[in-house]
């Protein structure tokens, strides 16, 4: 992973105004969102099986995000983003408002309210995919670093304000107060992308297919190594790091005797420690690797798993939940941004949804988990568990480090020539066959086929479903690379705004080491035959 630079001030990007107002308005969101959570756990932590059912919470929010992740990612990248956003709110605002009056009316079951969780949780399926590939638009390149900050900020601090107010509303109105309350943020939301607008001529001259767009990202993903690197460590951290936003209310109730306000400063006191963490990050990234950032912030994070159940005092629960915030918006930070930077234009919701897909599925796969075992062992067992699987994904960083992107380019150009056709292709001709011819000397042929080995995942990544290096039978030294794409408009895509700097580096590797220089041609299907 780059070493980023220290240099920009978390706070720079809040000096943009259109940031600035929907950092504000995600913000508010967010706050909703917790209220919302923690009104949810409430309703059900004093009923038989609260265990499991407080932990179905968690997983009835976040199963949407496995389910359906990538569809909104595909959907960010083919529609019309603020658009997108508006209506999605709008269609949150109504089912939160459902919600809000059946809980007052007193109809609201456990298995209706998670069907309502579930419901709810859909907003952040075509939400932060959407948001989140905007923020590029939004900030220099130079200030994403202190954006993804921002991001972590404001998540945190909705944790701080969010449990807290939802602590009080709910000890002094009641829960229906607290669904109400996020039924507005969604308005409040769609009102501030109401008034932006965005740039004209930001829309890609070749807009792709929503079928195909789910293809593509799921082509990318799979034949990013970086990408692939960066979800592996998210999720052997995220699956034991969910114990504790899962069973946190039942510590606050069995083991330390609170009610809804002592679990609130619970979750403030990690919502406090997550956004001091976001504020002291960049002096620690300037200074130290990734992978010695965030094995150092999992083992504190380990430790604070341990202490929290083995001690049951408050005032010892509250300060060892400030480190384990700071170290809990250490890695998650850090894996945004480095997502952010590294994903092109072209596929960054959909990267961007598949990485939510597994930061909630984790998440809801470890809620199951830690309920499950908690129920008959107890709320100590599944923490110290949890603990120990902690430390196990701090070794595997010895042989699962984080890849290098120093010096990658990841911007992408029109690198390639446009294609120069005999005839008039239909852009939706297809499939395409595209042919390279090299001639490789013999003590070539070595570097020759680690160059093409790199690039055969660049191809993939860019559009092709198949891919062939053949060494000619007739000709001595002669190679041909045959990949295929689904359509003639998908490889013009590939020319106009899918290869960046590092793919173009990966071909150039290969051609320099052709003598005469290589050869295209392309093949179209026809598709007229009688």
């Amino acid at each position: 992973m780059a070493e980023p630079s220290g240099s920009v001030s978390t706070w720079s990007p809040l000096r943009i105004g259109v940031f600035r107002a929907i950092w504000i308005a995600v913000l508010v969101a967010n706050v909703g969102t917790w209220m919302q959570t923690v009104g949810a756990q409430w309703l059900l932590v004093h009923l038989p099986h609260a265990a499991i059912l407080v932990a179905l919470v968690q997983t009835a929010d976040f199963l949407p995000d496995v389910l359906f992740a990538l569809v909104g990612g595909a959907l960010a990248d083919v529609f019309d983003r603020r658009r997108l956003l508006i209506v999605v709110q709008l269609i949150m605002a109504s089912v939160g408002g459902a919600l809000t009056v059946l809980t007052f009316a007193g109809q609201m079951p456990p298995a209706l309210l998670l069907v309502f969780t579930f419901a709810l949780g859909c907003s952040s399926v075509f939400t932060n995919p959407a948001y989140q590939s905007l923020v590029p638009e939004l900030v220099p390149r130079h200030q994403l670093r202190a954006a993804s900050s921002l991001a972590s900020i404001s998540i945190n601090l909705a944790r701080l304000i969010g449990p807290a107010l939802a602590g009080l509303l709910i000890a002094r109105i009641g829960v229906a107060a607290v669904f109400a309350l996020n039924a507005l943020t969604y308005v409040f939301f769609a009102a501030v992308l109401v008034t932006w607008r965005p740039p004209a001529g930001t829309a890609p001259e070749l807009p792709e297919r929503f079928v195909s767009a789910l293809r593509a990202g799921s082509r990318y993903v799979l034949n990013a190594p970086v990408v692939r690197r960066i979800l592996l460590r998210a999720t052997l951290f995220l699956v034991p790091s969910s114990v504790l936003w899962t069973l946190l209310p039942l510590v606050a109730t069995e083991r330390l005797g609170l009610g809804a306000d002592g679990y609130g400063l619970l979750l403030g006191a990690l919502g406090a420690g997550a956004v001091a963490g976001a504020l002291i990050l960049p002096r620690f990234r300037a200074r130290i690797s990734a992978n010695y950032l965030i094995g150092t912030a999992s083992a504190i994070y380990a430790l604070a798993l341990v202490l929290i159940v083995l001690v049951p005092n408050s005032l010892l629960a509250v300060i060892v939940l400030l480190p384990a915030g700071a170290a809990w918006i250490a890695v998650l930070s850090d894996i945004n941004a480095e997502l952010q930077l590294f994903l092109p234009a072209w596929v960054r919701a959909r990267g961007l949804s598949v990485y939510q897909m597994v930061l909630f599925g984790a998440q809801g796969l470890g809620a199951v988990v830690w309920g499950a075992i908690s129920e008959p062992f107890g709320v100590r067992a599944a923490f110290v568990i949890a603990s120990a699987a902690m430390l196990a994904g701090l070794v595997s960083m010895r042989f699962w480090p984080f890849l290098d992107t120093a010096g990658m380019e990841r911007r992408t150009m029109a690198y390639w020539p446009e294609p120069q056709l005999a005839f008039d292709a239909k852009l939706d001709s297809g499939p395409v066959v595209v042919k390279n011819t090299y001639t490789i000397a013999p003590d070539k042929e070595q570097a020759f086929l680690e160059a093409m080995a790199r690039l055969r995942q660049s191809r993939l990544r860019t559009g092709a479903t198949q891919w062939g290096l053949f060494r000619d039978g007739e000709v001595a030294q002669r190679f041909v690379e045959l990949y295929v794409v689904p359509s003639w408009d998908e490889h013009l895509r590939q020319h106009r705004y899918r290869i960046t700097g590092t793919d173009h580096e990966y071909e150039e590797q290969a051609d320099v080491l052709s003598d005469p220089p290589s050869e295209v041609s392309h093949l179209i299907a026809v598709d007229d035959l009688p």
